[in-house]
Order: C-alpha cells, then structure tokens, then sequence
C-alpha cells in the first residue's frame, strides 16, 4: 500500500505542480503585454544546441501595446559597407543631425519614447551609442565643411574603420520572404488655398485651440473621425462651431495630400504663403490598405516656419531637409539612426544617407519600410518624376560610432 499510496502522490504532485508552471507562465505573459513592462523587454533564449543564442525582441505599436515578437539576430547584422561614394548634401545632412541631437539634449526627460534601446540592443547598441554616433558625424561634418573639402563621411573606407555598419533586413509578418527594405517616397506639396471659404477651396484645415489644459481634459476632437470632421461640425451651424480655428480652405486632393504627407506649404490666393504641420491626430490608427479617402484618422495642423518631423508635441518638432531624412518605425528601430542606403542605378552602386528623424502612423510598428523625403514639389506628376530615379527596395545599413 504504501508503494501505491507513493506512486499516486508523486503523480498528483506532477499534476500540481505543471498546472502551477502554466498559471506562471501565463501571468508572465500577461504582464509583458502591459506598456510600463514591453517598453524595454528583451526576452534572451539559447538554441537547445547550445551553439547559438537568439535575442527576442517585444515589437510595440504607437499605444504601446504589444504586436509580436521577433529574433533581432535574423534581422540585424553587422557587415561591411561596399565601396562606393556615400551621396548626400552636406549643408542638409549637418542640419539634420544637430537638430535630431538636440532634440534628445532637450527632451530626453519630456519623451521617454526616444529612451527605448529598441531592436538594436539584440546588437548591444543602446540610445548612448546612437547619441555618440550623431556627435561624432556632427564634428567631422563641421571640420570637413570648414576646410571647404568634401567630407569623410563620404568615404566607405573610413566608415568601415570608424562605425560599425549594420545590416538591416526587412521583417514583414505579411512577407516573410521579403529581405530589402521597401522604400516609400514622401514630399511637401505647394498648394493653392484661401484664408476664407471659397466655392474652389471648400475643405477646412483646422487647428485645436492654444488652451492645452483644456485639451488635457475635454478630448472632444478623439470623439470625430475625418467624415465626421468633413461634414461641417465645426462650420456655422456646426454642432462644434468655435471649437478649433480654421487655418485655410484647400480643394479636397490638398487636405488628402497635407494628411498623408504631413506638411503642406499653401500659397494663399492673397499672395502670402505658409507650411504647415500635423498637430494633434483624433486617436484612430491609420489602416493600411484603405485608400485615403476611407481613412478616419484625422490630423490638426499648426502653423509652422519650416518642414517638420518627429516630436512629442508640435513647438518641438524636428526641423528636417528633405534628401537626408527618413521616416521609419522611432519606437522599434528609433529616432536618431544614421540610415545609408545602397540601390542600383544604371548598373552603378549607389549609396545614399540619411537620418530617421522623423515617423507616421504606417510605421508603427514597421521592421520593413522606410519612407524617403524626396522634396518639396508643384504637382504630383513632378514628384513622380523625380522619384524615378530612387528605389522600390533598397538594402539597408544602420551606421553606429564605434
């Protein structure tokens, strides 16, 4: 009896104790789902070999909440650049690094979105290495532009011997066998608009009112989708009538365009001209694959002095050139990472640099697109033909100072 009595209690213990290891494992996976916890979460696992070690990484969305997870190992590597010239404007690209570093100098504390290491630690690169990478090109960008001569940067020998040069190779859940980066094209488009309403410019632009304790508590514009907006709540005899400020009157194609775009420079039919930036969205995510027309998500623009990107809040936004600047997923991959990008262009290799300084709603979360600032254009047919000579995929490198 006491054999059996034994055999029954170690199987009675065995049941116990692997329904405990379940409940364990599932209030874990619980907890990494919550956004205070996934913000850094690296989840370190050895192959049952022993030979090699993957590095999961937690992908987030712009809640914050958790997507899925991924081996940084398969998607970063570190390699060598080819030896080709590195193109871009020097002026422009300086630009943008000193404003993407201040950035972090100013608002290190405000935006805590900036401090997540991201994909990249699966490399041991933390935001530390990034800051240091951005003062380093920043020097060597002020002595080359000083001694009027053209800048090592350039130079894929002295890249290779300065930064470590990492691979980045496209992760799309709905793609596997994708490897390039696909690399979308955005641009500033001028467009004709009036101060007042007009029979031709009939489509609001509006701006959220300057009182941010109000919008702190009474989110009123969360609860209008860009339908809703388009109807005329906030016209004469609108339910929300004196809620926001209209800004300028466009045709529909020029509110379609400074949405998707982000910025729009209006040449105002009284002779004046002005950009303006995306402000505030209504909280509705962008849908992939909705034609832009269906889309519900809807931005409010501010008034600004020069092409913007990335900011926790619109006066912080990152002033950016177009030519050497990306917009990328800053919550995974993160802002502030030197981009080059190498394509084919008449049977020549190319590389072009740039910096992620800037993001939007279709790359929250994105491991496998990069969108281009290509430049500030009339028309579409004149941005169409500009961007002929870009690429539809291109590999990519991420450079960091070694």
């Amino acid at each position: 009896m006491s054999i059996l009595f034994n055999r029954r209690f170690q199987i009675l213990a065995g049941i116990i104790t692997f329904f405990l290891v379940i409940l364990a494992h599932q209030h874990l996976y619980a907890k990494s789902e919550t956004p205070q916890l996934i913000t850094q979460q690296q989840i370190t696992q050895t192959q049952p070999n022993n030979q090699a070690t993957s590095i999961f990484y937690s992908v987030i969305d712009e809640w914050q909440k958790y997507k899925y997870s991924v081996n940084g190992k398969h998607v970063l590597k570190s390699v060598k650049l080819p030896n080709a010239q590195v193109n871009f404007n020097q002026a422009d690209l300086l630009t943008v690094l000193t404003n993407t570093r201040k950035y972090f100098q100013d608002y290190e504390q405000k935006d805590l979105d900036i401090a997540r290491n991201g994909l990249l630690l699966s490399q041991g690169v933390t935001v530390q290495d990034v800051i240091k990478t951005l003062d380093f090109m920043i020097t060597v960008l002020d002595e080359d532009i000083s001694n009027n001569r053209p800048t090592r940067l350039q130079d894929p020998n002295f890249i290779n011997a300065n930064f470590r040069v990492i691979k980045w190779s496209a992760y799309n859940p709905e793609q596997p066998r994708q490897k390039q980066l696909r690399i979308t094209k955005y641009a500033v488009f001028t467009h004709t608009g009036s101060r007042t309403k007009t029979s031709k410019y009939n489509i609001p632009i509006y701006s959220l009112k300057d009182n941010k304790d109000n919008l702190s508590t009474d989110k009123f514009y969360t609860q209008y989708t860009k339908q809703d907006v388009l109807s005329g709540i906030y016209e004469p005899g609108g339910k929300e009538f004196g809620k926001v400020e209209p800004l300028a009157y466009l045709t529909r194609e020029g509110l379609e365009e400074a949405l998707m775009q982000g910025t729009i420079l209006i040449n105002f039919t009284d002779g004046s001209k002005a950009y303006f930036n995306v402000d505030r969205n209504n909280g509705i995510s962008y849908v992939r694959g909705v034609k832009p027309t269906a889309q519900k998500r809807y931005w409010y623009f501010r008034q600004v002095d020069e092409i913007k990107g990335y900011g926790h809040k619109i006066d912080a936004k990152i002033s950016i050139k177009p030519g050497v600047t990306f917009a990328g997923d800053v919550l995974n991959i993160g802002l502030g990472r030197v981009i080059v990008m190498e394509y084919n262009q008449g049977g020549n290799k190319r590389l072009r640099m740039g910096v992620m300084a800037d993001t939007g709603g279709a790359f929250l979360p994105n491991l496998h697109q990069l969108d281009y600032l290509a430049g500030i254009f009339q028309n579409q047919k004149e941005f169409r033909q500009h961007i002929q000579q870009l690429p539809e995929y291109a590999t990519t490198y991420i450079l960091v100072k070694k």
